[in-house]
């Protein structure tokens, strides 16, 4: 990778989202409603808010930054947009990791909103500190931009782009073991859900919620989604073809 191109392709990136009200809206202000929402759902229930709602924390920014990203880097394809980038002395990896810089810094900014609303203005209250939940939030952000950045490649059109949620999104989120704890499971299911890179994000957070300081089972799930990310990253630059003008 080259470090210029790198940083130019982030701020150009990053000036596109800026003047996007619309997606800026879909990163910062729906996840703090949607939190609310979940708050006043569970507001007689003691204790359920600050499982759930820690838990959203994480999920929010995966399923966003893989909606917006997968459609954003079809746009690029479908316009001709990377073809031409691609012609440029740019690499695979210059433009695929700077999707992920340019949404890892939009996912910071989304994480501390939605925390500090969490903490400050809702009551979540956890045994771990903030700064914790927002780096998890972060990674799992950049997990959801890689993982849409894949699957960008096998789509000709935004509603196909949209058709990828329930198949890669929604199975992560119904085995996470948020709804049902996973050794409970059907022994396929947990199966399943131990190769689920968002099962090791919940479990992160279940540990910030538990424990007052990091663990080695937090710092070993937040290896295993940036070892995801790394992955799903490189098989997206296979997904890239380089043309001649």
């Amino acid at each position: 990778m080259n470090l210029r191109i790198l940083g130019a392709t982030t701020a150009r990136i990053l000036r596109q989202l800026r003047h996007d009200r619309r997606t800026v809206a879909l990163l910062v202000v729906v996840p703090v409603l949607l939190l609310a929402l979940i708050y006043y759902m569970f507001e007689d229930v003691p204790g359920i808010f600050d499982h759930i709602g820690l838990v959203m924390l994480g999920v929010f920014p995966f399923t966003i930054m893989f909606l917006i990203t997968s459609i954003a880097m079809l746009r690029e394809r479908t316009t001709g947009t990377l073809e031409r980038l691609l012609t440029t002395p740019m690499g695979k990896l210059d433009l695929l990791f700077a999707y992920g810089l340019a949404f890892g810094v939009a996912a910071a900014v989304q994480a501390s909103i939605a925390s500090s609303v969490a903490y400050w203005l809702l009551g979540l209250d956890t045994r771990g500190g903030v700064g914790l939940v927002i780096l998890i939030a972060i990674a799992n952000a950049v997990l959801g931009v890689a993982l849409g950045l894949l699957c960008s490649a096998f789509s000709r059109t935004e509603f196909q782009a949209v058709q990828f949620m329930p198949i890669v999104v929604v199975p992560q989120i119904l085995l996470c073991g948020l709804f049902v704890p996973r050794g409970q499971m059907a022994g396929w299911l947990e199966a399943i859900s131990n190769v689920l890179p968002m099962t090791y994000a919940v479990e992160a957070l279940q540990e910030v919620g538990t424990r007052a300081s990091a663990t080695g089972t937090l710092w070993r799930d937040l290896a295993i989604i940036i070892g995801c990310v790394i992955v799903t990253l490189t098989l997206a630059a296979a997904t890239l073809r380089r043309r001649t003008a």
